[in-house]
């Protein structure tokens, strides 16, 4: 006989769990002790938000399923919003929260709330494991479920005195990945004709043609590993969602950015002007389609693991629904090399020339400008991490990016508050330099796990766009009203703030003292901020 809570943290063990994100709890003793004793590191956070978020990051990039945990009550709900952007953005992750004793849960107690039920709209799976022989199934099952495609979220609740019993359950072995089956022939034929018979046939690869499959040897994104063979094979443009980004590399002439890039809207325009649509991985939560496809006359190819969402703008001519590498190198074997002709290479052209601009010496800091810098002081294979603002439209149109994952954008729920807490697990989670973009406002949201990066030994370049505004809002409000409202703040001083958790902070005058700055910190190993003023 076990304690119940010893049993969860092997199952947790058996799933190649390597941390824990999450803030303790009185319910959660006899589980923290149960991690304590175990090989897996408990990450205390400063909030339950920056844990999620770290799970989150943490699914994303690797493609196991990132943990976090709460406590009951409150604790849950602080959880809630880094669970639910899981979901929508397709991460793999698993959420335990404690509860109080099963005694109390009939009546009105203190902290209690129905956590399971609260959960249900944000994950894939969730379950009180009320009973100690159940918690080798539960645990199994919800990592399960969390990594097959499509990806996301599972919640696991577990009360204090469960936990505290003794059982005789022992973990399920885990196995491989379930495989989804490979695409008809008969679709994949389909296809290729209409591709073939398109004058203007693109690619518009999502969020599924970048994502990382777990338990391989290399971590390696086998869907846009098989897209690029495809675009390069066939001659097709692609236009890539936020989240899509890095899916074929942006120095090839075939890539138009994302499908707002470019300075008077040519990747939009691209898209608009396809006779066909190749949509790889692709989920309407990224981007309404509704914005590139509004007379509903394009004739689109559906490719992903799960049927298309049914909505007006997005009603695919055919659905190939099978796995999404093995449907790529089929339809590659079934196209003619050549058959798009790359339509549209002048626009990657100007698209290119445009995000590449360097600032002149004069010119007032902007993101879009610091941009170009940022990129030529980052590693192909360095992570760009964009928290959520005005600042992330810049980043998701301009910056160029060469391969999958290394540029990470929240655009399924689209979270103010990931990059800080993001930033630390994608340094956890990956060899490379990492950069944490962000807005004042998100900064703030979530600036404490500075402390959490730096008791960890972490280094990452924290890059802190300042324009004391919720600026994507008065952005918008300007351009609906003329005016503006209930969107100005007032900062610390950021390098000041920067210093008192013991890191440095910068916050340069010049293009050319912006760059030297960059060019120091961001290849170091040491936890730095970088304040750039802007309009």
């Amino acid at each position: 006989m076990v304690k119940t809570s010893d049993v969860l943290v092997e199952c947790l063990e058996d799933e190649g769990v390597e941390y824990v994100f999450g803030v303790p709890g009185e319910e959660l003793e006899d589980l923290l002790f149960s991690i304590r004793d175990s090989g897996i590191r408990f990450v205390p956070t400063r909030h339950e938000q920056g844990a999620s978020f770290m799970a989150d990051v943490h699914g994303r990039l690797t493609g196991e399923a990132g943990v976090c945990l709460s406590t009951l009550g409150p604790g849950a709900t602080n959880l809630l919003t880094g669970v639910a952007d899981a979901h929508l953005d397709k991460s793999p992750l698993v959420a335990i929260t404690g509860q109080g004793g099963r005694e109390r849960l009939h009546k009105e107690s203190h902290q209690a709330l129905d956590i399971v039920d609260t959960f249900e709209p944000v994950v894939k799976w969730n379950t009180q494991i009320g009973e100690p022989e159940i918690v080798a199934e539960s645990v199994r099952k919800a990592f399960k479920l969390a990594e097959h495609e499509k990806p996301g979220a599972t919640h696991l609740e577990f009360p204090e005195d469960v936990a505290g019993e003794e059982t005789t359950d022992t973990p399920l072995p885990t196995r491989e990945r379930v495989r989804r089956p490979d695409p008809d022939p008969g679709s994949i034929e389909r296809a290729g004709n209409l591709l073939e018979r398109a004058e203007r046939p693109i690619v518009l690869a999502g969020n599924g043609a970048v994502r990382t499959r777990a338990r391989g040897a290399e971590r390696d994104s086998e869907s846009a590993n098989r897209l690029r063979d495809l675009v390069e094979r066939a001659d097709l443009p692609v236009v890539a969602t936020y989240m899509g980004k890095g899916a074929i590399s942006d120095r090839q002439p075939h890539s138009l950015l994302t499908l707002d890039s470019g300075p008077d809207g040519e990747a939009a325009a691209a898209i608009e002007d396809a006779d066909c649509v190749l949509a790889v991985g692709y989920d309407i939560a990224e981007h309404d389609p509704a914005g590139w496809n509004p007379d509903r006359e394009t004739t689109v190819i559906h490719v992903d693991h799960e049927p298309a969402e049914v909505y007006r703008h997005y009603n695919p001519e055919i659905e190939i629904v099978a796995d999404i590498p093995a449907s790529l190198r089929a339809l590659t074997e079934a196209t003619d090399p050549g058959s798009g002709t790359a339509w549209c290479t002048d626009v990657h052209d100007r698209i290119l020339e445009d995000v590449t601009r360097r600032p002149d010496p004069d010119e007032p800091f902007s993101v879009r400008r610091t941009l170009p810098i940022l990129r030529a002081v980052m590693a192909d294979e360095d992570v760009l991490l964009s928290d959520v603002g005005s600042h992330k439209m810049t980043i998701a149109q301009s910056f160029p990016t060469y391969e999958p994952n290394t540029c990470i954008i929240s655009n399924g729920l689209a979270s103010m508050g990931i990059s800080v807490p993001g930033g630390l697990a994608a340094d956890l989670a990956c060899g490379s330099n990492v950069v944490a973009a962000t807005g004042d406002g998100g900064f703030l949201m979530n600036g404490a796990e500075i402390e959490t990066a730096k008791r960890l030994g972490l280094g990452y370049t924290i890059l802190l766009f300042n324009d004391n505004d919720y600026g994507l809002i008065s952005e918008k409000q300007r351009d609906h009203t003329g005016e503006q409202f209930g969107t100005e703040l007032s900062n610390p001083d950021f390098v000041t703030f920067a210093e008192s958790f013991g890191i440095e902070g910068y916050r340069p005058e010049t293009w050319d003292g912006l760059e030297g700055v960059l060019e120091e910190v961001v290849p170091s190993e040491e936890m730095t901020l970088v304040e750039v003023p802007v309009e």
